[in-house]
């Protein structure tokens, strides 16, 4: 009989949040140049790929290990000579993103890479300099890496710097315990050294540090999120994109298994603590009067296991990093008064639901209603059912995914994106393209197509597969509808239709390709978002 807790833990959730992982970097030809920039902590030697040069494998602090295995980040030691910067540094450790295996990558992790236009253009040449992109990737807190997302079309059509960062996962970034005095997320603090970096290194990049826009995706999207709420970021960025992460984002119980209750990414901070006095007690570092040297002297492979991966993998508040649950504060206007462009895919939940369904399957409209009735109770479950009836839908499967999506992801961003419109210029969109190509790997599912699944965009700002035809031209406008934001605020594109600010979620931008593609939606109408904001906090369960 197939254990479905095991399951979860080695194939579903690292699956959920984590789909860009299995991003594959297109190689880009390279020139005979070996361009050297000097950072305030020694000189780097990149590469050059004609259009654009990279550097890769940059330090931005010390390696977190040994005695600095849950410390704040620390700065990066100097080096003599040139350091060569032409291949990525190693990944934070992990366990794989799909199926068995045992961990890989090190705690000496922290890097990041910069991607920049090979020479001057545009604004560039007549001396400004160029907005910098920093991008947070996704992987559920417990899995992916800088490097696996070129940057390469961002900043040769975007003329701007991106900048891609390693942080640490799992137990390495989420743990906490009394003896640290609560939880002080290592994950954001290395995403804020990293800033830093920026702030300190832009200029000598031919950037400027004082435009400097945070983008993520799915847990890097939940990583801007919470720098938006936290006075430890104050000031070290000054625009914001949250992709498929709101502030807001949760799953109803039972959603993927049936012995799974609500997917909640953030927790209080006692709850971090509590798993952490009982990691270490399971680990025989529980007697000790100093439980974190024990734990220190236990090697990486005792720690990294799908256990305590998973029970390390949520953004912990009520300590002074993040003193207010994200989307309390959005509520309460307590946020960084910056630009915010937010949104999500149009079929966010398919990819999860579709690998979930071999031990939880949905295969008629007995078992559909079943599952409404024990994720929502029987009252509600009527009238989801009356708003997502099966026959309106291709399978009880998509029916199922469509209204995941709708609770989980879309309802939310547009809830919290209507908190940030109140107090700073916002825009919203939706990833549309029901033909997205499926670049994950993953085998595709009778009965329910991945769509413009959760990630599904990602190839459309970073290559990593080609794209041809309308869906080029998609990829080309959505590039420069990013980076125009990161240059002025405004989401803009040549040729490319008129982006509205958010005043409404009929002010939705939906991207499709082809003639008539990017257009205005009314996105809570065709997400029925009045159901689900009638629902508002969503249903919980609680330890």
């Amino acid at each position: 009989m197939l254990d479905v807790r095991k399951f979860w833990r080695r194939r579903v959730l690292p699956l959920a949040l984590t789909v860009p992982l299995l991003l594959i970097p297109v190689a880009a030809a390279e020139g005979s140049e070996r361009p050297v920039v000097d950072t305030d902590r020694g000189q780097v030697r990149g590469r050059s790929h004609g259009a654009y040069t990279t550097f890769e494998g940059i330090p931005y602090a010390a390696a977190p290990t040994g005695p600095l295995r849950w410390r704040l980040p620390e700065p990066a030691p100097r080096w003599e000579g040139v350091r060569d910067a032409g291949a990525p540094g190693s990944r934070c450790v992990q366990l794989p993103a799909i199926g068995p295996g045992g961990p890989s990558g090190s705690e000496d992790c922290l890097y990041l890479n910069v991607t920049a236009p090979a020479a001057p253009a545009g604004a560039a040449a007549r001396g400004a300099r160029r907005p910098v992109m920093v991008w947070f990737h996704g992987g559920g807190f417990v899995n992916g890496a800088g490097d696996l997302y070129p940057a390469e079309r961002l900043a040769v059509r975007g003329d701007v710097v991106v900048v891609t960062v390693n942080y640490r996962l799992g137990v390495f970034g989420m743990f906490g315990h009394p003896e640290l005095g609560g939880a002080p997320g290592f994950a954001l603090a290395d995403q804020r050294a990293a800033l830093r970096w920026v702030r300190g290194n832009a200029e000598r990049f031919g950037a400027d540090p004082r435009n400097v826009t945070v983008f993520g995706e799915s847990a890097g999207a939940l990583s801007v999120c919470a720098h938006l709420t936290s006075p430890a970021s104050t000031g070290l960025f000054h625009k914001a994109i949250v992709q498929s992460g709101s502030c807001s984002t949760t799953m109803p119980p039972w959603s993927l298994l049936p012995t799974l209750g609500a997917y909640e990414p953030f927790v209080p901070e006692r709850r971090t603590v509590a798993d952490g006095v009982l990691a270490a007690a399971r680990l025989g570092c529980g007697g000790s009067a100093a439980a974190l040297d024990c734990l220190r002297r236990l090697d990486t492979g005792t720690l990294v296991t799908p256990e305590l991966t998973q029970t390390f993998s949520r953004v912990s508040y009520g300590g002074s990093q993040l003193p207010v649950e994200p989307r309390r504060a959005l509520e309460a206007g307590r946020f960084h008064r910056v630009p915010v462009m937010q949104g999500t895919t149009r079929d966010e939940m398919r990819v999860f639901v579709a690998q979930s369904l071999a031990v939880y399957p949905v295969g008629d409209e007995a078992t559909y209603r079943a599952r409404l009735e024990r994720s929502f109770g029987a009252g509600a479950a009527r009238a989801v059912e009356a708003s997502y009836p099966v026959s309106a839908y291709p399978t009880p499967a998509v029916a199922w995914a469509t209204l995941l999506s709708d609770a989980s992801f879309t309802c939310p961003a547009l809830r919290d994106s209507g908190a940030l419109a109140r107090r700073v210029p916002t825009y919203g969109y939706r990833f549309s393209d029901g033909d997205a190509p499926n670049f994950t790997g993953l085998p595709e599912v009778p009965g329910l197509p991945y769509g413009a699944s959760h990630g599904f965009e990602l190839p459309y700002l970073f290559p990593v597969v080609p794209l041809a035809g309308p869906q080029q031209e998609l990829a080309d406008r959505m590039s420069g509808y990013w980076t125009r934001f990161a240059r002025t605020g405004v989401p803009a594109a040549a040729g490319a239709p008129h982006w509205p600010r958010y005043r409404s979620p009929a002010s939705v931008l939906s991207l499709a390709p082809g003639a008539g593609g990017i257009r205005t939606v009314d996105a809570r109408a065709g997400h029925h978002c009045a159901l689900w904001d009638a629902r508002w906090p969503p249903v919980t369960t609680s330890r």
